[in-house]
Parts: structure tokens; C-alpha cells; sequence
């Protein structure tokens, strides 16, 4: 269809087919080497994809990153990108990653209320602040958290960052794409759904990345949630759709120390 190119990432990277297993191994020796200090699969919700796992620094966490994976709501769980927790974990915070039921079981908005639901249970069990992050699709579930409609007041003032990374930030050009056949997009949820659309939150620093490298689209919609929300947009150099998210591996990286500081 129309739009089918323009969303195509994998199709505009080198060995992307090597990733998504990259990932999967990545993330698993992780958890194997955190032991004790991993715990997977606490459930938050019915289903058996309403869960988030959870990774304790060492000592006190002086907070909670919470990472939302993409994968345009219809693929993938939290249990590839666990090695993602390692940078926070190096600065002594807590890192929570929930899953969530997928397209087309679900709509995109009943995943909304997943989230909003997972936060909630993350925050019940956690101390001190919040920071929110999420990749692609999971740019648009976190920024969704900062709708008084769908996140509660007292969990939402405990949010003091937010990163949407390559977010997809306005979802009617979805509606374009062969893959709406099982996202099932129709005008009413695009213009709901859409961070774009949104109000811009106040009281806590949000930071809109995107790697240079990425297709057309979602450095223009990261660049519009930007405008839109007041937001500074950081254009990533010789970073693409898959290897943007890098940086939440390095404690030092400017995406963290923008998250949690």
C-alpha cells in the first residue's frame, strides 16, 4: 500500500535479519548473568503477556526506568531487550520492562490501558521517581502516559523524564499500510492515539530521540512530537531504527544521563 516503504525499517538496514536473534541472545545471558537480582515474568494483568520483568542495581535503586519495547504493536515481548537495562542499572536505578497483549487480539488503545495498568503495578512496588522510555510503537505507549485520561494522577507526578525514542507519534499514516490489516487503525483511534494530538505534559523533562539514519517518517514525526510538546529532538548520527537504542546500554550516554538525571 501507500505507506508500506515508508515504515519498512528492516527492509532499509543492513543484516536486519540478524537483530531481532542478537537481541533474544543478548538479553537472556544478561538476565543469567544478573542471577538473583532479575525477576521475570511478574504479572500485572489476565493474560499471560501482561507482565513486566524487573532488574535491581546493586544497593538501593534511586529510581525506576520504565522501558516499553516496539515492534508496531504486533510482534516481539519484553524478553529481548533485558541488556538494555545495563546502563541504568550502572547508575543504581531499578529498570522494569512490561510486555502487553498483541494486534490484532487487542486494539492499540486497549494496549494503552495495558500500559498504563503495568506503570501503575511497577510504581506500586517501587521507591522514588520514575522515568519513562520506549522504542518505536513503545514511543507512543510512554508518551501516552502522560494523558490524565489514561494514567493516574499520583502515579503520573512520580514521572519526572520521559524518552520517546523513534516514536511513532502520529499513527493516521498507518492507516495507509498493509500492516493496519492486523493493526486495525481507523480514523477515530489515529486521532485519539496520536501523541501528536496530545496536550504536552508539564513538570517533567521529556527528550524526543531518533537516529539520523532512520527512514524519512519517523525522523519527521520524532521532529513533530518535538515542536509539538516543546520538546528538544536529538537527532542521533550513524544511528538507524535498530541500533538507536544502543545508548541505554552506556551509563554515560547523553539518552541517560537526559533520563536520569
Amino acid at each position: 500500500m501507500q505507506n508500506d516503504d515508508a515504515f519498512a525499517n528492516g527492509a532499509h538496514i543492513d543484516g536486519a535479519e540478524a537483530y531481532p536473534p542478537r537481541w533474544a541472545a543478548q538479553a537472556a545471558a544478561f538476565r543469567d548473568a544478573l542471577g538473583a537480582r532479575a525477576q521475570v515474568g511478574v504479572s500485572y494483568g489476565p493474560s499471560s503477556r501482561q507482565t513486566f520483568d524487573i532488574f535491581q542495581p546493586e544497593g538501593v535503586a534511586r529510581g525506576t526506568l520504565i522501558f516499553v519495547h516496539g515492534g508496531y504493536w504486533k510482534a516481539f515481548d519484553q524478553s529481548s531487550w533485558s541488556h538494555l537495562a545495563a546502563g541504568a542499572l550502572a547508575k543504581g536505578w531499578a529498570v522494569a520492562m512490561p510486555g502487553y497483549d498483541l494486534c490484532p487480539n487487542v486494539r492499540i488503545s486497549e494496549i494503552t490501558a495495558q500500559i498504563a495498568l503495568a506503570v501503575q503495578a511497577i510504581a506500586l512496588r517501587s521507591m522514588g521517581p520514575l522515568a519513562l522510555a520506549g522504542h518505536s510503537a513503545g514511543g507512543h505507549l510512554v508518551c501516552r502516559m502522560t494523558d490524565p485520561l489514561v494514567l493516574d494522577a499520583e502515579t503520573r507526578g512520580r514521572i519526572t523524564a520521559l524518552a520517546p525514542i523513534s516514536p511513532v507519534a502520529d499513527l493516521a499514516p498507518l492507516m495507509q499500510t498493509s500492516m493496519n490489516e492486523t493493526l486495525r487503525i481507523d480514523a477515530a483511534e489515529a486521532a485519539a492515539e496520536s501523541p501528536v494530538n496530545m496536550q504536552p505534559p508539564h513538570g517533567l523533562q521529556v527528550s524526543v530521540w531518533v537516529g539520523a539514519d532512520e527512514r524519512p517518517v519517523f525522523v519527521e514525526q520524532a521532529q513533530a512530537l518535538g515542536r509539538g510538546w516543546g520538546a528538544r529532538c536529538h537527532l542521533v548520527e550513524e544511528r538507524h531504527h535498530f541500533d538507536v537504542i544502543d545508548a541505554l546500554e552506556d551509563p554515560e550516554s547523553d539518552l541517560l544521563a537526559a533520563l536520569l538525571s
